[in-house]
């Protein structure tokens, strides 16, 4: 919990925990106290201290394009890879994946993009490795499913694990402020 002191009242007011929604009440408390003692960004930091050097859209989809090689040969070729500033601000979403079709004479010419927030730039490795693998997925398998997370877990065998403490790092980011994102470079 934080405490949020206003001159009316000193009441605790318990931070939002949007991006653990669904997670266990035993979980939650966990992460409540360590927010509380403001230690979730340092633990994370701990656990993560891998920094990546991705820091430009070229060799975002270098990364990317190499990953796709290695585990969706079938799949077609990606246009584009890049970060993408508004992305978290706008859509509330960490990655998305477009199709983009455009009618060329005859022929219907479709390209595919794969856009991650720039917040990303300062994560741990790791994390960025889980939203390219989610994006990824999403080239094959549309939906959320059990087809969907399967294939996540084959191009990245820790993705479970991944996607959750991805999800610590940002609410710790939210709660606990920017220095909580950094990674030791």
């Amino acid at each position: 919990m934080c405490r949020r002191k206003a001159a009316w009242t000193t009441e605790l007011v318990t931070p939002p925990l949007s991006y653990l929604q669904g997670a266990s009440p035993a979980t939650l408390a966990q992460v409540q106290a360590l927010l509380a003692e403001r230690r979730l960004g340092a633990l994370l930091r701990e656990r993560y201290p891998e920094p990546h050097a991705l820091r430009s859209d070229r060799l975002l989809y270098g990364y990317v394009a190499e990953l796709k090689a290695r585990h969706l040969k079938s799949t077609p070729p990606l246009a584009k890879a890049v970060y993408d500033q508004r992305l978290h601000i706008v859509r509330n979403a960490l990655g998305t994946h477009t199709t983009v079709s455009r009618v060329q004479g005859t022929r219907l010419q479709s390209k595919r993009e794969i856009r991650i927030a720039s917040l990303f730039k300062e994560a741990p490795a790791a994390f960025l490795r889980m939203i390219v693998v989610h994006e990824l997925a999403h080239l094959r398998e549309r939906e959320h499913d059990k087809a969907f997370y399967a294939l996540c877990t084959h191009m990245e065998p820790d993705y479970p694990q991944l996607e959750f403490d991805t999800r610590l790092w940002l609410t710790a980011l939210e709660v606990e402020g920017p220095s909580a994102a950094h990674v030791a470079r």
